[in-house]
């Protein structure tokens, strides 16, 4: 993971715990096929896929679920 993905969605989600949750989820997500919902570069790792969704607002909180949009 790049640290500069990190520090972005950690300005979207600021509690930590809830954020790697997040992210977990989202890889879980990726890896089951779904598609990532940004423009990706070929060899971009799950997790950073992920980082970079919750920091542009592609994936949100709803009732304790992380839900892509």
């Amino acid at each position: 993971m790049k640290a500069q993905y990190i520090d972005e969605a950690s300005k979207t989600i600021p509690e930590q715990q809830l954020l790697i949750n997040m992210v977990s989820r989202r890889v879980r997500q990726l890896n089951a096929g779904s598609r990532p919902l940004i423009e990706v570069e070929p060899g971009t790792g799950l997790a950073d896929i992920a980082l970079q969704e919750i920091a542009q607002g592609k994936i949100i909180i709803a009732q304790d679920l992380a839900v892509a949009i």
